[in-house]
């Protein structure tokens, strides 16, 4: 499984967030074959925004989605674990996208 994550610049908890998330993968029989991680910093709309995702359809920015299906099929993970709640409609265009199943680990609790 690949574990992704949106997260705010502020955040200093990023590491033990997807620590937490691996182990509740590992504890279901999954196996973390790598993580992909998007920072929303001031620069990009400012502080106001940093807990916003980037797209409504990707939660990430295009390219970090592109970059992420890139590394998905490159460690040839069965599932997408995101560490942030996804809409139906995200989860549809990120499979679409990978290639695979799109779930939040907020399913796996």
């Amino acid at each position: 499984m690949m574990l992704v994550g949106l997260f705010s610049a502020k955040d200093k908890q990023v590491e033990a967030e997807l620590d937490l998330l691996a182990a509740s993968v590992e504890a279901r029989g999954g196996r973390v074959v790598g993580w992909q991680v998007q920072r929303r910093g001031i620069s990009r709309g400012g502080a106001s925004r940093m807990a916003s995702p980037f797209s409504r359809r990707t939660l990430l920015s295009s390219g970090k989605a592109h970059e992420v299906a890139d590394a998905w099929r490159s460690a040839a993970a069965a599932v997408a674990v995101f560490v942030n709640p996804l809409t139906e409609h995200q989860r549809t265009v990120l499979s679409d996208l990978f290639g695979c199943p799109v779930v939040s680990g907020d399913d796996l609790i």
